[in-house]
């Protein structure tokens, strides 16, 4: 049994695949947000790139820097939302032979909340490029917040989430098919549609099954740069039979993997919990500190997430569909819903530390680092961009001083 995750390396191998198909097709193109609505572009045959993914592929191949001088050549600040601007300055790719995996094609609509200042200017100047539209859906709130949010949203998430807010992003998303459906020609089905949601489902009661395999198995079967990929790969193209079969199979290799009793770190001695982005700067940070401490990362919120966040089930499709996405943020962000939630999920697997990365545009990072703490778990906040790498100095000195002080 080697080290690396099957399910891993064939999700990254379809996606670079998937990719190169894309930019040779032509026609209508979506770039969207992370937690954007994707399921309708999926159910009516319109491909998407996912603003964040992107992201991170341009941090991997160490091109940040350069994109982010395009943005600072044009006028634009380079150090506010990164994640979310790094997109954006491959419309202005200047060197397409440098671009990863041959650069990202010019989309017909962007697609995103609009959660704050910037977040909107960036959208704004995407919509200001030739040939682009901005579809912005707003952000909501409620004053209410339900208590074990995870247990009621596969259900119960009218009540979870508030009539108003489902109300809102249910028109909206009318709205935006009929905007789909009048610039591209697509026509919406609502057969397709429910067959769509019907496969993310079971997707993410894969996902699900596969979370608590892991957060119950001693010693950690698999490492967490492994999970990212064989998780949000198949979330990226979620409403597919391909990406329902991607988590299953992932979920049967680390059940194989906890039956062989496998080890990613033979010498585990302590279990961490990553809370925040991905540092795709520094993906080899997971496992520096395997040898020198004994120390394994068992989470991560992208497995987590799809298998508490996404279960929806209902007889309205594209309100079930908002309750995907209505509270989405408030599951990752905003306390108490998040600070809960992290608690919840750091007792569930088991961790004897938290590394919480906080970035300067995070929201609620000290609520979740006080409720952390309340509950008696270690906690070392990290203060950087995870797709910066001019933020990252230190990391690694911090993190050791941190692990030779935790019991």
């Amino acid at each position: 049994m080697t080290a690396r995750l099957g399910s891993a390396t064939t999700a990254t191998a379809y996606q670079r695949e998937w990719f190169a198909g894309l930019r040779e097709e032509g026609g209508p193109l979506a770039l969207v947000n992370a937690d954007a609505p994707q399921e309708i572009f999926r159910a009516m045959g319109i491909p998407y790139v996912v603003n964040q993914w992107w992201a991170s592929i341009v941090a991997a191949k160490r091109q940040t820097q350069r994109y982010l001088g395009l943005l600072r050549d044009r006028g634009y600040p380079d150090y506010i939302e990164q994640y979310s601007s790094t997109s954006l300055a491959s419309a202005f790719e200047d060197d397409p032979a440098q671009a990863p995996w041959g650069g990202l094609p010019t989309p017909s609509i962007v697609l995103g909340e609009t959660t704050g200042d910037a977040a909107r200017k960036i959208f704004d100047v995407w919509d200001a490029q030739p040939g682009v539209t901005y579809y912005p859906l707003e952000s909501a709130a409620e004053n209410e917040v339900p208590e074990r949010w995870w247990e009621l949203m596969p259900h119960r998430w009218e009540e979870a989430i508030g009539s108003d807010r489902l109300d809102l992003l249910t028109g909206e998303l009318t709205g935006l098919i009929r905007f789909l459906e009048q610039t591209t020609g697509r026509v919406f089905s609502e057969t397709r549609f429910r067959a769509v949601l019907d496969l993310v489902n079971e997707q993410q009661e894969w996902n699900r099954r596969t979370r608590d395999l892991i957060a119950a198995a001693r010693p950690c079967p698999i490492a967490v740069t492994d999970g990212i990929p064989s998780v949000m790969v198949p979330q990226w193209h979620r409403g597919t039979e391909w990406a329902r079969d991607a988590a299953r199979a992932f979920h049967d290799e680390v059940r194989d993997r906890v039956d062989a009793g496998f080890a990613v770190c033979p010498d585990e001695r302590l279990r961490l919990m990553w809370i925040g982005r991905g540092l795709w700067f520094d993906l080899e940070f997971y496992r520096r500190f395997q040898e020198s401490h004994g120390a394994v990362f068992v989470w991560s919120m992208y497995l987590a997430i799809a298998a508490d966040g996404y279960l929806r089930y209902g007889d309205d499709p594209l309100r079930a569909l908002a309750a995907r996405f209505a509270a989405f943020g408030d599951q990752l962000y905003t306390p108490p819903w998040s600070a809960e939630w992290y608690v919840k999920e750091a007792r569930h697997h088991g961790v004897d530390g938290v590394v919480h990365l906080v970035s300067d545009d995070a929201r609620g990072s000290y609520f979740t680092t006080r409720a952390l703490r309340a509950a008696g778990i270690p906690v070392l906040e990290l203060h950087a961009d995870n797709v910066d790498a001019r933020t990252g100095d230190g990391l690694t000195a911090r993190m050791t001083a941190w692990l030779d002080e935790l019991p």
